[in-house]
């Protein structure tokens, strides 16, 4: 990494606030920045109702649609901040790259909500799609879950239960940088916890207070929805996609995730990003990180059954 590049890194490391105690404003700081957002895009937003709750989404349709596909995003930020608002520049900026309608979930925070109600949502959520697909006009085949840091994590998560619940089952996951492991203290089994926890924006520390917030219960921390790579099952899951960043506390967890998919016969396609650091998804669009994981999401969307072998 660039020297430079490297000592602003870990100087705007260092002056990040405590996490448990500031995360309102972040969430605040984020909302100011969501109305620039949502003057710049044409975006359609719905309810979707399930049971007596209504989940509100974001539905971004591409300039150009070359893909019948759709896309059900899960937005990071530890499941504690982050909106389909701050996320709106992400997704409109994802629809048109792969040519899909991007469908965003603005799922329960935590700590107001919980363990397990955010990803009770997203789940929820993704289940309505799959069973209106004549509403719709898709079919199952032409839908993804997709989603970044703790969105990767909800969408793994929502995979899983698919599978345990039998309600539907998505054929193919983008999890990017995803969270999948419950422990980011010093004892965690993963060297990029170590070497890349101080000094690369996010921090071991900055995650453990997300797991803290989310998951406050420590019977809920050994549940695999909430660390999908602590499931003793990993079968029957999607294809799938894992994006990690080479500078990224959770690069680890998220390729041994990918790799204990593949001992359970799953399909799997994994690309290490070099010199990136957790959070790249969202850069601007003309960011070389972005640029380059387009390329290898359209390959990965573009990828039928019959070529399917070609994951690695």
């Amino acid at each position: 990494m660039n020297p430079i590049k490297r000592i602003a890194l870990k100087a705007l490391s260092y002056s990040r606030k405590n996490l448990k105690k500031y995360y309102k404003i972040k969430r605040k700081l984020q909302n100011v920045a969501n109305i620039f957002f949502r003057k710049r895009y044409k975006l359609m937003d719905h309810k979707i109702m399930t049971g007596d709750r209504e989940i509100p989404v974001r539905i971004f349709s591409p300039k150009r649609k070359t893909n019948s596909g759709v896309l059900v995003f899960f937005h990071g930020g530890g499941w504690v901040t982050g909106n389909i608002d701050f996320y709106t520049h992400v997704c409109a900026n994802m629809s048109n790259q792969t040519g899909n309608t991007v469908i965003s979930v603005d799922y329960l925070l935590a700590p107001e909500h919980p363990f397990p109600e955010g990803l009770e949502d997203c789940y929820n959520v993704a289940r309505e799609i799959f069973q209106n697909l004549d509403l719709l006009k898709y079919k199952a085949s032409d839908i993804t879950l997709i989603g970044d840091s703790a969105g990767g994590n909800l969408a793994a998560a929502v995979s899983l239960m698919a599978r345990d619940k039998g309600e539907f089952m998505p054929g193919k996951q983008i999890l990017i940088y995803p969270s999948t492991y419950n422990d980011h203290t010093e004892n965690s089994p993963f060297p990029s916890i170590r070497e890349n926890g101080k000094d690369f924006l996010l921090t071991s520390r900055q995650i453990q207070d997300y797991m803290d917030l989310y998951a406050p219960k420590a019977e809920d921390r050994f549940s695999p929805y909430l660390a999908p790579l602590l499931a003793k099952d990993l079968s029957n899951q999607p294809d799938t996609l894992i994006i990690t960043a080479e500078y990224d506390p959770l690069r680890d967890e998220g390729e041994a995730y990918g790799l204990r998919l593949k001992e359970f016969g799953n399909k799997v396609k994994m690309h290490r990003m070099k010199d990136a650091v957790h959070g790249f998804f969202s850069l601007p669009w003309k960011s070389e990180y972005v640029i380059r994981s387009y390329e290898i999401i359209n390959w990965f969307l573009s990828s039928s059954n019959a070529r399917s072998e070609e994951l690695l």
